[in-house]
C-alpha cells in the first residue's frame, strides 16, 4: 500500500481539475500544457508536496506564475483528498499539507499489511531471472563474487517485493578450457603428492592455488596410485568427477552461509550434452550472420557494433564459450520463457554486453531490450587504513569464506550493498565489526532493538499496545511524529525505485534514515509519561516504525536483533 503515491496522485488530479475549472470560470486561457509535476519537497517547511505547474504554464498561458497560481488555489477542491490545504509560495509553487487522517492511514497500513508491508501486487508482473555470482568452480570465491552475491541476491529480493515473478540462477561453468586446465592442474599436484614436486614440471599457466592442492591430496587418499594406471581419459574423467562437485558443494556451503538461496544451479555442460550449443549456432547461421575462415565459423559480431568479429566454433569443432553463453540466454528466453533477464557482471566484461545482445538480437530474442547486465565495479578491503588482499588465517588471497570467518555475515551484506554496483568501493573492515552507531549496521540494528525495548517494557508495566484500528492516532500531532511516520510510508516507494533502477543499495540509506528519524522522535516525545491517548498513539507509531525497520532489513537479508 503506497500511500505516497495516492497523495501524488490526488496532488496531480487537484491541480488538473483546478486548472479545468478554472478554464470553464475564464479566469485561464485553454492551452496545451505540459505534464503535471509533483514532487515531495526537500524542505518540509515548503509542504508535504509540491507541484511547478505554474511556473511551466506562464508562457504557453503567456501570464506571470504567480497570477495563475492564485486562481489554481481559488478553484481547488480538496474534498475527499488526503490534503488539509494547497497555498502558494515563492513565485508560484503550488504546495500541499497532509491532513490528519492521512497520517492515521499511513501508520495503520502498517498494522494492516505487517511483514509484507512495503510490498506491490502487479496485475501483470514480469517473469524476471536474475543470475549472479557464477562463479567458476574451478577455485574459492573472491570478493568479487562477494560483491556481486550481494548485490544480486537483494536486487531479486527488491524486484520480488515490487511484484515481479523472481527467479534465482547459478550458471555454473562445468565445460571448456578452464575445466581441462583444473584437471591438469590437479593431476599435476596428484602425481607431485604421491612422487615428489620434483616429479613432474607444474606448468605456470596451471591453477597455482592451495585448494588444488587440498584436492590432490584427498584424490591420495581415496584412490591412492590408482589413477596412474588409468588411461588419460579416465584419469581426466576421475578428478572432474570429484574435484567440481566438491568445489560446486563448497560454494553451496559457503552462498548458504552468506544467506544466499538459489531456485537453480545451471550446468553448462548440459547445453553441450543436449546439442543447444550446436542447435543455436546452426540458427545464427541460417540467419546469416556467420562466416567461415580458417576452419572456424565466426559470428559478424562487427555488425552488430562490435569492434571485433567473435569465435563460435573453433577449428578443432569445438564450440566458444561464448557460443555457450549465446545458447543459455536462448534457453533463458525460448525454452524457459522469461520476459528479462539481469545479469550481474564485473566491469571487466563490459565488451560482452552488446555482442550478446545482438546475437540474440539476430535470433529473434530482442536482447537488446530483454537482457540488462549490471556492471559491478571493483571493490578494495581496507583495515587499519591499508589495503588488504590476504587472509590473515591461510595468509593466501581474501575469499569469502575467509571474509565470513573474520566479520559477521550481516555487516558482509549490509556494506556490500551500500553502494550502487557502478561504484567503486572500499570495504571498511575495522567499521564492519565497530559497536556504535559509526557503523551504520549497527545504528539501523539498534534503533530496531530499543523500540522493542519500549515495546517490552510498555508490556512489563502493564500497556499492551492497542490495535491500531481502535486507537485515534490523528493525535499524532508532533513535528518529530509526522516525520517519521512519513518515513514509514516511504519503504514502498523506495523499494520501487530501487527496482526500477536496479540499485537494493537505496534500501540501505533509506534504513539509515528511517533509524535516524525514530532516534529524533524517541528523543523529543515522551511516550510511557504521556496522557494515555497520547501514549497508545505512539505506542501504536513504535509498532509501525518497528515492522517498517524489520521488513527494510529483511529485503537486504540482515537479522533485526531485538536485544543489543
Amino acid at each position: 500500500m503506497n500511500l505516497l503515491e495516492i497523495a501524488r496522485q490526488q496532488a496531480v488530479k487537484v491541480v488538473e481539475t483546478a486548472y479545468e475549472k478554472a478554464v470553464a470560470a475564464g479566469a485561464l486561457p485553454q492551452a496545451e500544457l505540459p505534464e503535471i509535476a509533483v514532487e515531495i519537497p526537500k524542505d518540509a517547511s515548503n509542504g508535504d508536496w509540491a507541484s511547478t505547474f505554474a511556473m511551466q504554464c506562464a508562457k504557453p498561458l503567456r501570464m506571470a506564475p504567480r497570477k495563475i497560481a492564485e486562481c489554481m488555489v481559488e478553484q481547488a477542491d480538496l474534498t475527499n483528498t488526503c490534503f488539509e490545504k494547497m497555498d502558494i509560495a515563492g513565485p508560484g509553487f503550488l504546495n500541499f499539507t497532509l491532513n490528519q487522517s492521512w497520517y492515521q492511514d499511513a501508520v495503520r497500513a502498517v498494522g494492516t499489511c505487517g511483514e509484507n508491508y512495503g510490498r506491490t501486487k502487479l496485475e501483470n508482473p514480469e517473469k524476471i531471472m536474475v543470475e549472479f555470482v557464477s562463479a567458476n568452480p574451478t577455485g574459492p570465491m573472491h570478493m568479487g563474487n562477494a560483491r556481486g552475491g550481494v548485490l544480486g541476491d537483494c536486487l531479486a529480493e527488491v524486484l520480488d517485493w515490487a511484484g515481479h515473478d523472481v527467479t534465482r540462477e547459478f550458471y555454473i561453468n562445468d565445460a571448456g578450457n578452464q575445466v581441462d586446465k583444473f584437471a591438469h592442474s590437479v593431476e599435476g599436484r596428484y602425481i607431485q603428492e604421491l612422487k615428489g614436486e620434483d616429479s613432474i614440471v607444474f606448468d605456470s599457466s596451471w591453477y597455482q592455488g592451495a585448494d588444488i592442492r587440498e584436492l590432490a591430496h584427498n584424490l591420495v587418499e581415496q584412490y591412492g596410485d590408482t589413477l596412474l594406471s588409468m588411461t588419460e581419459q579416465e584419469r581426466f574423467d576421475t578428478i572432474v568427477g570429484y574435484g567440481l562437485p566438491h568445489n560446486i558443494a563448497k560454494m553451496q556451503r559457503d552462498l548458504e552461509r552468506y544467506k544466499i538461496q538459489y531456485d537453480v544451479w545451471f550446468r553448462e555442460s548440459t547445453l553441450h550434452e543436449s546439442g543447444a550449443v550446436a542447435e543455436t549456432v546452426q540458427m545464427l547461421t541460417d540467419a546469416g550472420v556467420t562466416y567461415e575462415q580458417e576452419g572456424a565459423l565466426w559470428l559478424r559480431s562487427t555488425a552488430f557494433g562490435a569492434d571485433k568479429d567473435d569465435v563460435l566454433r573453433r577449428a578443432n569443432g569445438f564450440y566458444t564459450y561464448f557460443a555457450a553463453d549465446i545458447a543459455y540466454h536462448r534457453n533463458k528466453f525460448q525454452t524457459r520463457g522469461f520476459d528479462r533477464v539481469i545479469n550481474i557482471w564485473g566491469a571487466d566484461h563490459h565488451g560482452h554486453v552488446a555482442r550478446l545482445q545482438r546475437a540474440l538480437d539476430a535470433l529473434g530474442l530482442h536482447g537488446s531490450e530483454r537482457l540488462e547486465v549490471v556492471l559491478m565495479q571493483l571493490v578494495r578491503m581496507m583495515q587499519g587504513g591499508e589495503v588488504v588482499r590476504m587472509s590473515k588465517r591461510t595468509g593466501k588471497s581474501l575469499t569469502l569464506s575467509d571474509l565470513l570467518d573474520e566479520i559477521p555475515v550481516d555487516a558482509a551484506r549490509f556494506f556490500f550493498n551500500s553502494r550502487a554496483a557502478e561504484t567503486q568501493m572500499e570495504f571498511d573492515l575495522d567499521l564492519a565489526v565497530k559497536q556504535d552507531s559509526d557503523n551504520p549496521l549497527y545504528y539501523v540494528q539498534y534503533a530496531h532493538a530499543r523500540i522493542c525495548s519500549i515495546l517490552r517494557n510498555a508490556a512489563e508495566n502493564g500497556v499492551a499496545v492497542p490495535e491500531m484500528e481502535t486507537v485515534d492516532l490523528t493525535v499524532l500531532t508532533h513535528t518529530d511524529e509526522k516525520a517519521l511516520i512519513k518515513a514509514i510510508a516511504l519503504l514502498p516507494e523506495e523499494i520501487q525505485e530501487a527496482a526500477q533502477t536496479r540499485d537494493p543499495s537505496k534500501l540501505n540509506k533509506y534504513a539509515v534514515q528511517l533509524a535516524a528519524q525514530f532516534h529524533r522522535f524517541y528523543n523529543a516525545c515522551r511516550i510511557m509519561d504521556a496522557e494515555p491517548a497520547l501514549r497508545d498513539a505512539r505506542l501504536c507509531l513504535c509498532q509501525a516504525a518497528v515492522q517498517t525497520v524489520r521488513n527494510a532489513l529483511h529485503i537486504i537479508g540482515v537479522d533485526a536483533p531485538e536485544k543489543m
